[in-house]
């Protein structure tokens, strides 16, 4: 009982991560390419409830930014200018999970913009673009997660089952594909495609390009456990009654996978979201103005923005609980698939 309570926390802990990022366009207060030149690299907000003559206010509030008297490019806060934060205002237009048009956003400040994030160098809001970078992020490695699995599973089930020579020239390849230098080749494969291509062309890119040289490890996982199954009893009773070799691996063998193809799921994502984040980290990813986690660590290459903005390395910190949330999820699934496992 305990594993299965410490599964179902991973699941929901990993699931409340999703959700947020699903339901982005409602909790971000703005749309992410929507520009304000007058705050580029503007600091983030500070949330007060007692104002500078120290009253207090119900309604939480923030305070406009105006430009430093002491350096030209920062900003302080005007203790004059108090910024109501009204919540459920009208705003950007967006489609919530790609299909409702809405208007309503979480929060937002009735006259002045508030930043709790910070802004980039083009005065973007950066929380709203964290959570709208995080649907193309995650939904990258999630379509790459399924892709490797697809075809590791049905190269791991053909190689386990049939043997041979199907076997043998199945496995040399999954060898060579783990004993290729992986960064190098996706950079070199992303590299020798267009450029000039659309965010959205860039993205299945992207998830071609990972899903299909992913599968390597997978399938000899999933190999492994069908050379087992393939043997037990009620396998050997099914092929005696006259069973094709389709429906024992569909019926039969199959199933007894599920468990391996679940804790790969969960090791493989965030692997592959690390992957679409490094490609878009350096340029070979989706494109501005598009968001994603990997587009906006870009900017950290410029050695200013690295040591003076340091609001610019909040879409790093935002991806260790995902990644924490997945490692979890992994490590859960793994006791709970383990029959040997006694629990405490």
């Amino acid at each position: 009982m305990t594993i299965r309570r410490t599964l179902a926390a991973w699941l929901l802990f990993t699931g409340s991560l999703h959700l947020i990022v699903i339901c982005a366009g409602f909790l971000a207060p703005y749309d992410p390419a929507e520009q304000d030149r007058e705050h580029p690299y503007s600091p983030p907000m500070v949330i007060h409830f007692v104002d500078a003559v120290g009253h207090f206010h119900l309604r939480p509030f923030t305070y406009l930014l105006k430009p430093s008297a002491n350096a030209f490019d920062s900003f302080e806060a005007n203790t004059t200018q108090p910024v109501p934060i009204h919540f459920l205002v009208a705003g950007a237009r967006y489609k919530l999970l790609g299909i409702l048009p809405l208007r309503r956003h979480l929060f937002g400040g009735g006259r002045g913009r508030i930043y709790l994030f910070g802004t980039d160098g083009y005065g973007r809001d950066i929380l709203s673009r964290i959570l709208y970078g995080g649907q193309i992020s995650l939904f990258a490695g999630l379509l790459a997660t399924a892709l490797a699995l697809f075809f590791g599973t049905s190269i791991g089930c053909c190689a386990g089952y049939f043997g041979g020579w199907t076997d043998d020239i199945l496995m040399r390849g999954a060898e060579l594909c783990l004993a290729l230098p992986w960064l190098y080749l996706l950079l070199g494969l992303r590299a020798f495609l267009p450029l000039s291509v659309s965010p959205i062309g860039a993205f299945f890119l992207i998830v071609a390009v990972v899903g299909t040289l992913g599968w390597a490890r997978p399938a000899r996982m999933i190999r492994g456990v069908v050379l087992s199954a393939k043997e037990r009893d009620f396998v050997r009773a099914a092929r005696g009654f006259g069973a094709s070799p389709v429906y024992l691996l569909w019926r039969h063998v199959l199933p007894e996978t599920w468990s391996v193809i679940l804790t790969q799921a969960a090791v493989l994502a965030p692997l592959y979201v690390l992957a679409e984040v490094t490609l878009s980290f350096l340029g070979l990813g989706v494109p501005e103005p598009t968001p994603s986690w990997g587009n906006l660590l870009s900017s950290l290459q410029h050695y200013s923005v690295l040591v003076s903005y340091w609001w610019m390395y909040f879409p790093a910190v935002a991806m260790v609980p995902f990644f924490i949330g997945y490692l979890g999820l992994a490590s859960s699934l793994q006791e709970w698939a383990d029959p040997a496992k006694i629990e405490a």
